[in-house]
């Protein structure tokens, strides 16, 4: 990638209306509930699912205890909940492309509330495939800036394969191909670096700016509702939003 990267931006966005800490947690929690059943157990070394999910989680500051605790629950008989992992693809107001993912235990809810979500904002539910292709699936790994040697840094990731490096105003961003996610973090972590967020995540390939107060207000709200949802794991979009507050 080239350029001067958004992601940052896009992230504290994701983060402030994700709202309160617990709920985050409890998405988390979702994710590594799922990774234990269908990734291949409790175990992260040889459950890499599991692995990426853990990595997440501390990065996200859920404490330990929580983790294992969720761990053991799934690989018990505490928990019978049936997840299904359902992605949509749409487009919000302008054209901006968006990507849902979400584990639920009832599709037929989550669908509707997803199409309403962007029927209500301005923008249109789509096909499978139809934005996937502006995005790249990459590792990435977010590092504040302050007291960091940028070029040292840049070494020490490429070192440990690391495919691409960027830094902003405020953080350093480490990418990488999904399979080496695991071994650079564990790498990078071992040389004492600790992280903003670490996630494997769609990429935009570009990015597209807003320039009328409308369809920029729908995108956020857009955005809102949808990571309220409690079904919501994720949303990726291409929306330069650099410039809102």
């Amino acid at each position: 990638m080239s350029g001067h990267s958004k992601w940052n931006n896009i992230k504290r966005k994701k983060e402030k209306t994700d709202g309160a800490k617990s709920k985050v947690f409890t998405k988390i929690g979702r994710e590594l509930s799922v990774a234990v059943k269908e990734g291949g157990g409790p175990d992260p070394e040889a459950n890499s699912r599991l692995k990426d999910c853990i990595a997440k989680a501390k990065a996200a500051n859920v404490p330990n205890d929580n983790i294992e605790r969720i761990i053991k629950r799934a690989a018990g008989d505490g928990d019978s909940t049936k997840y299904e992992n359902i992605t949509y693809e749409g487009y919000g107001p302008s054209g901006i492309a968006v990507i849902v993912e979400t584990l639920t235990d009832n599709r037929n809810r989550t669908a509707g509330d997803i199409r309403h979500y962007f029927d209500k904002f301005g923008g249109n539910l789509g096909t499978t495939g139809c934005v996937s292709y502006l995005f790249n699936r990459k590792g990435v790994l977010v590092i504040e800036r302050e007291g960091l040697d940028e070029d040292k840094v840049m070494e020490d990731a490429l070192e440990v394969g690391a495919s691409d490096f960027e830094a902003d105003d405020d953080v350093l961003e480490i990418y990488t191909e999904p399979d080496d996610f695991s071994g650079v973090l564990s790498d990078l972590g071992k040389k004492g670096y600790e992280f903003i967020t670490a996630e494997i995540g769609m990429v935009p390939v570009s990015y597209v700016k807003l320039d009328d107060e409308g369809p920029a207000s729908r995108m956020q709200h857009l955005l809102d509702a949808l990571e309220d949802n409690d079904d919501v794991q994720n949303v990726w979009h291409n929306w330069d939003n650099s410039e809102e507050d």
